[in-house]
């Protein structure tokens, strides 16, 4: 069976999905190896000592970077998917605020629904 071409306009879409999340991603990675005073606040809300910010910060920005990379932008995806599904966690287990929980849903939304419109291999993994 054949894949169907990709759209030029689905081409964007998904480009686009995917440079907003991986935009939030990297500034999000920066500022925990910058560690400003709101970044280690929230840290240490979800119970997470300060020293694992740096260690965070570094496993986000090379999983964010995997995503960006063509070759292995499905490998990133999975990662950050896993990434994310922990942030989901953390906020629930800390009692965060109903946006705290959702917002990294929608980033991994993003992440996946961009890299399905601009990847066709991804496409074709939900084909039968």
């Amino acid at each position: 069976m054949t894949t169907p071409p990709l759209l030029r306009t689905q081409l964007w879409a998904g480009r686009i999905m995917s440079a907003l999340a991986s935009l939030f991603l990297v500034v999000d990675g920066a500022m925990k190896l910058l560690k400003p005073p709101a970044v280690v606040k929230a840290t240490l809300q979800l119970g997470y000592e300060e020293s694992a910010i740096l260690g965070i910060g570094v496993t986000l920005l090379a999983c964010t970077l995997l995503y960006i990379m063509p070759r292995t932008s499905t490998l990133g995806a999975v990662l950050l998917g896993a990434y994310l599904g922990g942030a989901v966690a953390s906020n629930i287990r800390a009692g965060m605020p109903l946006f705290n929980i959702i917002f990294p849903m929608i980033i991994a939304a993003l992440l996946w629904g961009g890299l399905w419109l601009r990847d066709i291999r991804v496409r074709s993994l939900f084909r039968r």
